[in-house]
């Protein structure tokens, strides 16, 4: 079963793609890498991906199998080629609601 997991990936203004040659053609080509893993690593589906620009930062929300997954994912698309990525469990918040109010019955 696939879960939600939140990809934050984080780079230097040296190796921004708007900055360095490099990191723009891995960036370029990042949109057909990530087709082209997402069955073999787990990836069910990118709900979302957004850039904060001057914080040079990527948040990339996904459904995964599992983490692991989702590294290999990272490398085969070139995202962890000029980033530092951190992988976390998400949970939307009707479900963490849901979750609270079971706690609270149990007491």
């Amino acid at each position: 079963m696939a879960s939600l997991f939140g990809v934050f990936a984080r780079h230097s203004p040296e190796s921004c793609p708007l900055n360095n040659a490099r990191s723009k053609e891995i960036t370029d080509k990042m949109d057909s890498k990530m087709k082209e893993s997402m069955e073999k690593t787990g990836v069910k589906k990118i709900v979302g991906f957004y850039f904060s620009v001057l914080e040079h930062e990527w948040t990339i929300i996904v459904e995964a199998e599992n983490a692991h997954g989702i590294e290999t994912f990272c490398i085969e698309a070139g995202i962890s080629a000029f980033n530092t990525v951190k992988i976390v469990p998400l949970t939307d918040f009707a479900s963490a609601m849901r979750r609270i109010s079971d706690q609270k019955k149990k007491k």
